[in-house]
């Protein structure tokens, strides 16, 4: 394992760590929401990394079903927030 590997291993859990406590603390559902995405898109990265790393494209069906799950989730969330902005005026 090389140093530049530690430092990439640390610097995608850093990252996670600091975006699973803003899922946890908000204080909105869109900062929750943007943090999810984060993460997602970091758990993407790693994967994405990974196969980098390794050389080879077996996770690739992960990455796409992790796309789709990212892109759906943040399309009911929008959606979500804006009837419940109708709702409030």
């Amino acid at each position: 394992m090389t140093p530049l590997l530690l430092v990439i291993y640390a610097v995608f859990t850093v990252a996670a760590l600091v975006t699973m406590w803003r899922i946890v603390v908000g204080p909105s559902i869109l900062d929750r929401a943007v943090a999810s995405d984060v993460l997602l898109t970091l758990v993407m990265c790693v994967l994405g990394a990974e196969m980098a790393v390794n050389g080879h494209t077996r996770t690739l069906p992960v990455l796409l079903i992790i796309a789709a799950v990212g892109v759906f989730g943040s399309i009911s969330i929008a959606r979500f927030v804006a009837r419940r902005d109708n709702v409030d005026r």
